[in-house]
């Protein structure tokens, strides 16, 4: 698509679309040059330059590694969690929900790690509905 700063374009591979502005006659077939600010997402923006230089060479991707297991089995609960809390549903009974009524009865509630746990979820599932989701688009560093 042409427009006043360029030509863009939407390439993809396994890990998705990323989005290129050719500015003036670039394209493809043309050497490029990539202008990346450095600001807090310079090292994400790198990493998307990256993977335009493997697209643009035929070689395959990088791994989609950003997500473990155990983080993407955290997500949903707090997803779950933040559901029911927002339909009123109380502490103990989002946590009969996410780890069974057995587990829950087998110890006092109020003294109960899984409560703690339950907390956890809804608490971190209301920053993630409150603008925390976009920390899962940036890769995760070191500081």
């Amino acid at each position: 698509m042409r427009d006043p700063d360029g030509t863009s374009l939407t390439l993809s591979d396994d890990l998705g679309a990323l989005r290129v502005l050719f500015i003036d006659d670039a394209g493809p077939d043309t050497p490029l040059v990539a202008v990346i600010p450095l600001d807090d997402a310079g090292l994400d923006r790198i990493e998307a330059a990256l993977r335009l230089w493997r697209m643009l060479q035929g070689r395959p991707s990088a791994s989609k590694g950003r997500l473990t297991a155990q983080r993407r089995q955290r997500l949903r609960r707090m997803l779950q969690a933040i559901d029911g809390h927002i339909d009123g549903a109380s502490y103990r009974d989002i946590g009969k929900a996410l780890y069974g009524k057995s587990r829950i009865a087998a110890e006092a509630w109020k003294t109960s790690a899984l409560r703690d746990c339950t907390i956890s979820l809804v608490r971190d599932g209301r920053a993630m509905i409150d603008g925390g989701y976009r920390s899962l688009l940036r890769q995760r560093r070191r500081k």
